[in-house]
């Protein structure tokens, strides 16, 4: 059997959801899609897809195997992209995963002309503001914003430096008092990210190199940045922004940068890719358009 041909036929109808909807899709017949799943299933020797006449839904091997024929497809295409000698243009699906807020603030500012640059690419966006696992989920390029990403196994690149303010609503400030020193914030109403790799101790530094660690007594942990700003818009306490989520609520005054002579240190864009001989043509010119977007705005 053409192990390819029936991995781009089960891929098919898990996309479109049904063996007619992909046999469409395919320009083929709806018994020739059938044949190519029977194939494929007694090749591998298990069963990929539960169907009934009216659909079709993966079993827990077809889950995963469907994330490897997509990457697998991903990778023939882009191979054959880049052998072909009329075209050095990038094709195929591109996994993004990216932080949910930055993703929204950021990525969905720029992607569409992404696209419009190379419309032979698909785009799989994901926007998780949890690790992911590269390589079991089949993604092709992470961004993350960390001190230190962990690098197992994986390609990290810089991207460029996050503003990370230390910041409040006018109306907190108003009634609990501005600090002006970071030890002060341990009497303060404060809110922190799990995710972030300080946790629960802010590490903060001067203009003149000095440095000050505190340890906070959070009220509330969020993995997302934007329900700590609504926290902060609500008067209710101080929280790390970071700019790219605060930057228009500081611009009209509704949330203030505090302890402006010290700033949270450390904290980079990142790119993450899995270790490769030969960068795939499409990670790469995501990672040179994500460059190039950064110059254009402060992160």
């Amino acid at each position: 059997m053409d192990l390819l041909k029936a991995m781009e036929v089960f891929v098919a109808v898990v996309e479109n959801g049904s063996l007619i909807s992909a046999s469409i899709t395919l320009n083929t017949s709806n018994a020739a899609v059938s044949r190519q799943l029977a194939g494929l299933e007694d090749h591998l020797g298990t069963r990929l897809l539960n169907r009934t006449t009216r659909r079709v839904w993966m079993t827990d091997a077809g889950e995963d195997f469907f994330r490897r024929a997509q990457q697998i497809l991903s990778d023939v295409a882009e191979a054959e992209g880049r052998a072909g000698i009329n075209t050095l243009e990038p094709k195929g699906v591109l996994r993004i995963s990216a932080p949910l807020s930055f993703g929204i603030s950021r990525l969905g500012r720029w992607l569409p002309d992404f696209v419009k640059r190379y419309p032979d690419l698909q785009l799989d966006l994901d926007l998780t503001d949890r690790m992911v696992d590269l390589a079991a989920e089949g993604i092709d390029v992470a961004v993350r914003i960390t001190r230190q990403p962990a690098s197992a196994n994986v390609i990290v690149r810089k991207i460029a430096p996050i503003a990370m303010p230390v910041c409040a609503a006018p109306s907190y400030l108003k009634r609990k008092g501005r600090p002006s020193h970071p030890t002060e914030l341990v009497n303060h109403d404060t809110m922190a990210s799990p995710y972030m790799s300080s946790g629960d101790t802010w590490d903060l530094v001067d203009a003149q190199g000095g440095r000050s660690s505190v340890r906070i007594r959070p009220f509330i942990h969020s993995t997302n940045g934007d329900i700590l700003r609504e926290f902060m818009l609500a008067g209710l306490g101080v929280a790390i922004g970071p700019a790219f989520i605060v930057e228009r609520d500081i611009a009209q005054g509704s949330i203030v940068p505090i302890l402006e002579d010290w700033k949270i240190d450390g904290y980079n864009l990142y790119a993450l890719y899995l270790t490769r001989k030969f960068l795939p043509a499409k990670v790469r010119v995501f990672i040179d358009y994500l460059t190039a977007m950064e110059g254009n705005v402060q992160l």
